[in-house]
């Protein structure tokens, strides 16, 4: 049995990045694109009932971690296990909810503080390209300085990274590396994440042996959560593939009968084809 549990579960997670701030801090200003005198100094967590509400399918797939700085921003971190098209749209959803949650009857619109949503997917949604992390926020099209400070929305697609430096984005790919390497297999850790005090901290934390009976069933329930949801999703995409796929079938047998009918009445070739879209050689063989 190996000597680590999976930072990506829930209740890993959330002992790492829900119990110890100093940790959160560090991840956020690893990974948000925040400049040097935006860095995030202090946390506090929030309350259990400002935490989104989730359906049954959403909590055993999504981990969060919600707090605000001192400064007043909003930061919601989740961990998204498996992934479905709906999901940036509610990330978009909670987001926009915490935003307008800030404004109180009568304050000043000055008032109102970007959040930022940090996501972390365990599966490819951008499969065109070869970037990892995507940041989305409002800026003007044409004058791409010019920006509306509200909403930020970064997603980290997780099986894409691959740690390249150690130079200018070090926390960034050291956290990285203990999202992506660190798991039930891991028998001993790489010496670059151990030597890191932050990073170091967090791996004592997912050691095994630092889990009672309790919450290794958790742990464990979480996993199985997570392969019955995989199941599902793939369940219905085959599905969908099946209905897709008969129905260019009988689309694609309605053309061809319609390209016998005008084959049959005279039509030169050359406008079936057109009618059609069938080939000059399709048409020859019906």
């Amino acid at each position: 049995m190996g000597k680590y549990l999976d930072p990506r579960a829930d209740p890993t997670f959330k002992k790492i990045f829900g119990e110890h701030k100093h940790l959160v801090i560090s991840l956020l200003n690893a990974m948000l694109p925040l400049k040097e005198d935006e860095q995030v100094e202090s946390i506090e967590y929030w309350p259990a009932e400002k935490v989104p509400d989730r359906m049954q399918a959403e909590k055993d797939s999504i981990v969060d971690v919600c707090c605000k700085d001192n400064k007043q921003r909003e930061f919601i971190v989740e961990m998204q296990m498996t992934w479905t098209d709906s999901f940036k749209k509610r990330v978009l959803l909670n987001a926009s909810k915490a935003y307008v949650a800030q404004s109180k009857k009568g304050d000043d619109y000055e008032l109102l503080q970007p959040v930022y949503a940090l996501n972390f997917v365990n599966e490819n949604f951008m499969n065109d390209v070869d970037d990892y992390y995507h940041y989305y926020h409002l800026v003007h099209d044409k004058y791409t300085d010019q920006v509306i400070d509200g909403l930020h929305l970064i997603f980290v697609e997780l099986k894409k990274f691959k740690p390249t430096t150690f130079s200018e984005k070090k926390m960034q790919v050291l956290w990285l590396r203990f999202l992506t390497e660190i798991n039930d297999d891991t028998r001993e850790a790489p010496a670059e994440l151990l030597e890191n005090a932050e990073v170091s901290e967090a791996l004592e934390i997912v050691e095994r042996a630092a889990f009672d009976d309790g919450e290794m069933r958790a742990y464990d329930k979480f996993w199985d959560a997570i392969s019955s949801r995989k199941s599902e999703i793939n369940a219905v995409k085959r599905e969908a593939d099946k209905a897709i796929a008969d129905a260019k079938e009988e689309a694609k047998e309605k053309m061809l009968d319609a390209a016998r009918k005008m084959r049959a009445k005279g039509y030169a070739f050359e406008d079936i084809a057109e009618i059609t879209g069938l080939t000059i050689e399709q048409i020859e063989t019906l």
